[in-house]
């Protein structure tokens, strides 16, 4: 039976999470369809762009991710308190990036809150505590995401209906080494199902995106993680650029394609060492692109059984397996539950919840029991 999404996603628990969609009428949506030979290839670059968009208008930001044929992966952490930090007026700017408010939201944005009563300036207040609270929510993310690229994907088909599956499956991620099980999980998906032979390749990932921006500013490594600050601006009055004949539509209604089009993507989170993991990926960049590409030699189908002398400086630091987590790696993620994280950590959650036992257990055993260096 489902497990209902509050006990999924707590924020109380951890602001990490790995999150995986998959698309539901045939087996190749959003790449190339073998049985009747069309290429949906670029519905993975909607995707791609589409969730960095969100990203800089949600308070989530997003570490890795993997757009895949018939799923895609994200690997993203929820910032409840920046979103706590918006003012009403900033809180109204990003909601109506992407539906059209009530009039009384209109007014206050077009014409200030001088020209609106004060029953009317506590509607608009009540409607910002709302959407505050959608704009920290995972599930409200995914709504817009998902809904945004199947209303694409059904015009471009000429059909009516379902395009993913009804619910998007999530884990919580309780700790670094769950973080960095989850991304390199994700980032590595192309290379472990065999259309890429290096990360370079991976088309769609996080990492290559990564890698892609570094050569693009040729600057230091340690510079060029896309860590810049982690939300984009919102442009200058982007939140009514149509006619008033657009803003007269149904107020809870998803915004148009063009205008959703017109939104920039922010950048991917930044990496920072010596920062703590509530704040950005507590990794070196060198050291996870150590870590993938050593792995990547690992998992690659016609590669299997490679592992390197040298342990990852990632691996030995954080106390990992590295003979565990290579063997592990295809199947780590399903190993677990709802729950991703060392044993103390999952014993401990297991305390607070009043549970005998939380699945993933015995996996976390072998994988993360080493000690630190």
């Amino acid at each position: 039976m489902a497990q209902p999404r509050h006990e999924q996603v707590s924020l109380s628990e951890t602001p990490w999470y790995h999150v995986v969609s998959r698309c539901v009428r045939r087996a190749f949506l959003c790449g190339r369809d073998h049985l009747t030979g069309m290429n949906y290839e670029h519905r993975r670059g909607w995707l791609e762009e589409r969730m960095l968009a969100l990203s800089g208008i949600f308070a989530i930001d997003i570490a890795a991710y993997a757009v895949m044929s018939n799923h895609y992966h994200i690997v993203l952490r929820v910032d409840a308190g920046r979103g706590m930090e918006w003012g009403v007026n900033e809180v109204l700017k990003r909601w109506t990036q992407l539906f059209n408010g009530p009039s009384s939201v209109q007014r206050y944005l077009e014409e200030g809150p001088d020209r609106l009563s004060a029953a009317e300036i506590t509607q608009v207040e009540e409607h910002a505590e709302q959407y505050r609270a959608r704009l920290h929510d995972l599930s409200w993310f995914m709504r817009v995401l998902n809904e945004s690229i199947a209303r694409q994907a059904n015009q471009e088909d000429g059909v009516r209906g379902r395009f993913w599956e009804g619910r998007f499956k999530s884990q919580a991620l309780l700790d670094e080494q769950a973080l960095l099980a989850a991304m390199a999980y994700v980032d590595l998906n192309p290379v472990r199902a065999g259309i890429a032979q290096n990360l370079q390749e991976c088309e769609f990932t996080g990492v290559a995106r990564r890698i892609r921006n570094a050569a693009r500013t040729q600057a230091p490594r340690r510079k060029l993680l896309d860590n810049t600050a982690p939300t984009t601006p919102l442009p200058p009055s982007a939140s009514w650029s149509g006619t008033r004949a657009d803003h007269a539509t149904e107020t809870g209604k998803l915004r148009s394609e063009q205008h959703l089009k017109s939104l920039q993507p922010a950048p991917l989170m930044p990496f920072d060492p010596e920062t703590r993991f509530e704040i950005a990926i507590p990794f070196a960049f060198e050291d996870y692109l150590e870590l993938v590409e050593t792995l990547g030699l690992c998992i690659h189908p016609t590669k299997r059984g490679h592992i390197s002398e040298k342990t990852p400086r990632l691996l030995s630091r954080m106390g990992i397996e590295t003979e565990a987590f290579v063997i592990q790696s295809d199947r780590m993620l399903k190993s677990f539950g709802h729950v991703i994280g060392t044993p103390e950590s999952l014993c401990e959650l297991a305390a607070r919840k009043r549970k005998q036992r939380v699945r993933g257990i015995r996996i976390a055993r072998a994988i993360f029991s080493r000690k630190a260096a």
